[in-house]
């Protein structure tokens, strides 16, 4: 479904047992902020041995928009989209969801090597699709709201899945439980949240949200 059919209508919810309407904070972005895109493109952009930046994401994005320009996820480079909430797995992230897949000794290798096995075993579809479990359409909804919200919160992502947020208020952080019950689940990184950008905001995330159980 395309994002403009999902984001019609108004801001997109957050739930205990259905939807929650989250206002944009005030102040959270300016037209002339760069966009979701470029954010993630000075936030990666090459590969090295910080693992906790954000090159593997940016080079999986790269390769789902040149493989399928119309992607939704295209979106996230036009400053005049509707607001987009995003969820940005680290490096580390991709590591350890290539050695899930595929074995223990990838956890030993390079970031290259780990983003050249992601983008070359699993389909330009099953990317998209995990990328699009990452963004929330239509607000950006800042840590605060998210570090707020009622244990068991659900936002309904633009795969069309769901998460359920938990927040951790004493660490400064919130549980992001995604549709694998047998893997750690995903958590914001305190030093990593609030990226703002013209067309909506993103928080850096350990591990990799997962729309299935793999």
């Amino acid at each position: 479904m395309r994002l403009k059919k999902l984001i019609a209508g108004g801001v997109a919810a957050l739930a205990m047992a259905g939807t929650l309407a989250v206002a944009a904070p005030a102040g959270a972005s300016s037209p002339g902020a760069p966009t979701l895109k470029q954010v993630l493109d000075s936030q990666g952009g090459g590969f090295d041995r910080n693992w906790y930046d954000f090159d593997i994401i940016d080079a999986v994005v790269d390769k789902i928009l040149a493989e399928n320009p119309s992607t939704p996820l295209a979106l996230a480079a036009d400053p005049n989209s509707p607001k987009l909430t995003v969820f940005l797995p680290n490096d580390r992230a991709f590591q350890a969801l290539a050695a899930d897949l595929f074995g223990f000794r990838w956890w030993f290798a390079s970031e290259s090597a780990v983003a050249t096995k992601l983008v070359t075993s699993l389909p330009t579809s099953t990317l998209e699709t995990v990328v699009q479990y990452h963004v929330i359409p239509g607000a950006d909804i800042d840590s605060k709201t998210a570090l707020s919200v009622p244990r068991g919160t659900k936002l309904t992502t633009l795969q069309g899945g769901q998460i359920t947020v938990t927040p951790i208020r004493a660490f400064g952080t919130a549980i992001l439980g995604d549709q694998d019950p047998n893997d750690i689940d995903p958590f914001l990184i305190p030093g990593k949240l609030d990226i703002q950008a013209s067309n909506g905001i993103a928080h850096g995330i350990a591990f990799v949200l997962r729309p299935a159980d793999l």
